[in-house]
């Protein structure tokens, strides 16, 4: 018996809990009649009509009760209150007390202390504090407007759902969505459909999933959503973290940045951007299998890898250069400007009248990247490796440093630092600063060598044209016949020397100095001299095409120097760029003193 007893107290468990239903009192009403013929079942009740079921208190014009089905149907003025904390408004309301379920018709209003709901159609779930509407609904708390055609909302948690033609509006923003889950408390919206974003004339976001906080701006965007900029920068990757107020985002996973005003694209699979703050504006960073390509010239990318990879804008104040043409004041058009250099260029039909900061341009930046540790570089006219690099536009010069080596066609260029020219996205002349030689092979054993401690290299249309050696000038250089044949190998040293090349080949030396050399027929030639001193071969490293960046290459040794790049490298890559900055900083105080002179002065 008690064994069955206890199975029996198992079994209950399982049931469902059916709750006690509770009968609906008419408090009051001024008049009372019956209808037996339209509503035989009804009272009909008129005038300050109240009804009371639980905790809840109804009120209408007037109304039918169904006392036997413990139902109601209420017209005029309906007032729906529960406890302290829920209250409807209608103009028709029907409700069953055995079911527990409110539905309210015609110019619907349903509030709580935080959040005020208004539709044409609701249905309201007292038993599982659900609200609904269908024909269309609007949701208002202190923070945010929603609509849509379909909805819900359960007050006691705050929770509400949308569907269709989602729309939210912000004092900030506009959010339109497929569905959308949203709390009037935290005022946090969850994604669960197509979703778009906007700030105008600032920021859009497109995103299927992930959450939006609407107070504090911050979200989590998931699904490779994406961020754009009204600058044309954007920002994508399948996991972001985004603080629209502080202007930084976080990526994770197949990111993207995009810097559009600069034509260039950052990849990798950890990336941050900054649209103002501390860390700098419009900059950012990507990291793990990084990779930027530099799309200013869209018939020839350009491909950099590293194991970090930093873009940064930086404001300044560049100079206006101002020619005279016709008798009248032009300024030189900016692309035509070389910063921190010597006017070269002169338009047609003008003469130069002015080198002097006499007029600024505002709002001006230029733009600094810096890749970390493992640089590769890939371009049709060059390719590089080294530790680490910088480059910035205001002078459009790229610093390698940490062992670089970097390749044009035929020719091999190292040095303990290297400085690459660019004009109008093109190489003009590499700076070889420290231990500098060039190398060309010419037969599998025989390689044209040319090493000293300071190297200026001339490229015009992608060919080495003049190469300018200072400081113990070494040549060794393999002479051939017309026929391709190797007689000789000439070596020769000096302290200065001007070397000239056509056709990719070496066409001529000028020594500056007095030189001395040897010539060695090559029968006679000492294995021991064929190579100058600190000779290396590095072609296993050269990137040979875009994906080559991500190759992970054994560095050639060279005299047992290390492959990163020293602290004192780094410090006078540091001091460049400082030395550049303090010298915009002058010119931009300079003019402004002037500026505030002039004005004065009118």
């Amino acid at each position: 018996m008690k064994k069955l007893f206890a199975i029996l107290l198992a079994l209950t468990g399982l049931l469902p809990v059916v709750q006690s239903q509770t009968m609906v009192y008419l408090e009051s009403a001024e008049t009372l009649d019956f209808d037996e013929k339209l509503h035989p079942d009804a009272q009909v009740l008129r005038g300050h009509v109240r009804f009371r079921h639980d905790n809840a208190v109804m009120y209408c014009d007037s109304a039918y009760f169904y006392e036997s089905s413990n139902s109601l149907d209420a017209y005029g003025h309906v007032r729906f209150i529960q406890g302290d904390t829920l209250f409807g408004y209608g103009d028709v309301l029907y409700y069953d007390g055995n079911s527990r379920m409110a539905r309210l018709r015609k110019n619907v209003r349903l509030e709580d202390k935080t959040t005020c709901l208004t539709t044409d159609s609701l249905n309201y779930d007292r038993a599982n504090d659900l609200a609904w509407y269908y024909t269309g609904g609007k949701i208002v708390d202190s923070v945010n407007t929603l609509t849509s055609v379909w909805g819900q909302y359960v007050s006691h948690e705050n929770q509400a759902l949308f569907k269709g033609d989602v729309h939210l509006v912000n004092e900030n923003f506009i959010m339109d969505a497929d569905t959308l889950k949203y709390n009037t408390e935290t005022h946090i919206a969850d994604i669960l459909g197509p979703t778009t974003i906007v700030y105008e004339e600032e920021t859009t976001i497109y995103t299927t999933l992930g959450w939006y906080n609407t107070e504090t701006e911050k979200s989590e965007l998931l699904k490779h959503s994406l961020i754009v900029h009204s600058n044309g920068n954007t920002m994508t990757g399948d996991t972001i973290f985004y603080d629209k107020k502080l202007g930084f985002g976080r990526a994770l996973q197949n990111i993207e940045l995009v810097d559009s005003a600069d034509h260039m694209t950052l990849y990798g699979h950890y990336g941050e951007m900054w649209e103002e703050g501390e860390k700098g504006k419009n900059s950012g960073f990507a990291t793990d299998s990084a990779l930027m390509v530099d799309w200013s010239d869209t018939t020839a990318f350009n491909y950099m890898h590293g194991d970090t990879l930093y873009t940064e804008e930086i404001p300044y104040q560049a100079i206006d250069r101002i020619i005279q043409r016709d008798s009248a004041l032009t300024l030189v058009p900016r692309d035509s400007i070389m910063i921190d250099s010597i006017l070269t260029w002169q338009a047609p039909d003008t003469i130069l009248m002015a080198q002097t900061p006499d007029t600024l341009w505002k709002d001006t930046s230029y733009r600094m990247i810096r890749a970390r540790h493992g640089v590769r570089i890939f371009r049709e006219d060059m390719q590089a490796v080294c530790d680490s690099s910088t480059y910035n536009s205001r002078d459009s010069i790229m610093l390698l440093y940490g062992l670089p080596v970097m390749w044009n066609q035929q020719q091999q260029v190292s040095a303990d630092m290297i400085e690459v020219y660019m004009v109008n996205d093109a190489v003009d002349r590499v700076h070889g600063i420290g231990n500098a030689m060039i190398i060309q092979q010419k037969h599998p054993i025989y390689y044209n060598q040319i090493a000293g401690q300071d190297m200026m290299a001339y490229v015009e249309e992608q060919e080495l044209k003049r190469l300018e050696m200072e400081g113990n000038v070494e040549a060794g250089v393999f002479p051939q016949e017309d026929d391709g044949a190797f007689v000789a190998y000439n070596k020769v040293q000096a302290a200065r020397a001007r070397f000239y090349f056509k056709e990719k080949e070496l066409d001529k030396a000028v020594f500056i100095s007095t030189p001395t050399g040897t010539a060695y027929p090559l029968r006679d030639l000492p294995e021991s001299e064929t190579h100058l001193n600190g000779f290396f071969w590095a072609d296993s490293e050269r990137p040979l095409y875009p994906d080559d960046v991500f190759r992970t290459v054994e560095r050639t040794p060279r005299n047992g120097q290390i492959t990163e790049a020293s602290k004192e490298q780094q410090e006078i890559a540091k001091t460049k760029d400082k030395k550049g900055r303090e010298k915009d900083k002058k010119i931009a105080r300079r003019n402004r003193r002037q500026q505030r002179e002039q004005d004065a002065e009118e």
